[in-house]
């Protein structure tokens, strides 16, 4: 079953076609990764999905639903969450308290951290929060400051605060971006435990392509706005159009 339906979705800013007519089906409980060479037009496409950009044409449905015309907050609330290139924290505050912010965010998806209640009377909310630091194997940085930490830690950090959100499909815009390979790797293991462990699909633009072999299911390649082919990571491989878009030469 699709649980994202993209259909003849184009978006162009002034001269640029950034995207031309995309389609893209997601299966639900699968990581799908979109990759493509710089100016394909992901980045694009992922804020359509979120609610960040409104296409000039087309439809983008989720779990039957569309999200056209919804304020990001409200494309949270259906159950979509997004996980930025750069991680998304508040580095004065500590792990826990990041950890704690999803539980404040007003009906309208904002929040006021000088009105968020002091820590020691919200022991149902700690408790929520220390609970997902122990699923995020950060238990023991809850009381760092978020902005000391690594980015690998970060990043971590961040998919957990998505995750308290409780959404049915988490979108990750370059996870990995300038992380060390031992942060990566740490990476890669973590979206393997959240897919193995809860009931969530995944789609992931990534450069790395070791992190898209060793994640995806299913892969969509763009080139210059247009998907040129979708299939499994076994026949992308090599495929002449994948390295047509990537070297820039026609394959032999």
């Amino acid at each position: 079953m699709n649980i994202l339906e993209v259909k003849n979705i184009n978006k162009r800013f002034g001269g640029l076609q950034a995207l031309d007519n995309v389609n893209l089906n997601v299966v639900e409980n699968t990581v799908h990764a979109i990759i493509g060479p710089n100016g394909a037009g992901k980045s694009t496409l992922l804020n359509v999905l979120v609610g960040k950009l409104i296409p000039d044409t087309g439809s983008v449905m989720f779990d039957g639903q569309s999200v056209l015309g919804r304020a990001p907050y409200e494309i949270n609330q259906m159950g979509i969450s997004r996980v930025f290139q750069t991680p998304e924290i508040f580095g004065d505050l500590s792990v826990l308290e990041n950890m704690m912010i999803p539980c404040f965010a007003k009906r309208d998806g904002s929040f006021e951290l000088n009105a968020m209640p002091p820590i020691s009377g919200q022991k149902d909310i700690i408790e929520r929060a220390e609970h997902m630091l122990e699923d995020m194997n950060m238990a023991d940085k809850r009381h760092m400051h978020a902005a000391a930490m690594s980015r690998g830690d970060k990043r971590r950090l961040e998919i957990g605060m998505c995750l308290s959100q409780e959404p049915r499909l988490l979108l990750l815009d370059e996870p990995t971006a300038g992380m060390a390979r031992a942060d990566t790797n740490n990476t890669i293991d973590l979206l393997k435990q959240i897919k193995e462990e809860r009931d969530i699909t995944i789609a992931i633009i990534e450069h790395d392509m070791h992190v898209v072999f060793s994640l995806a299911e299913r892969i969509t390649v763009l080139a210059q706005g247009t998907p040129l082919v979708e299939d499994t990571p076994e026949n992308i491989k090599g495929h002449p159009k994948v390295r047509e878009a990537y070297l820039g030469e026609t394959a032999v």
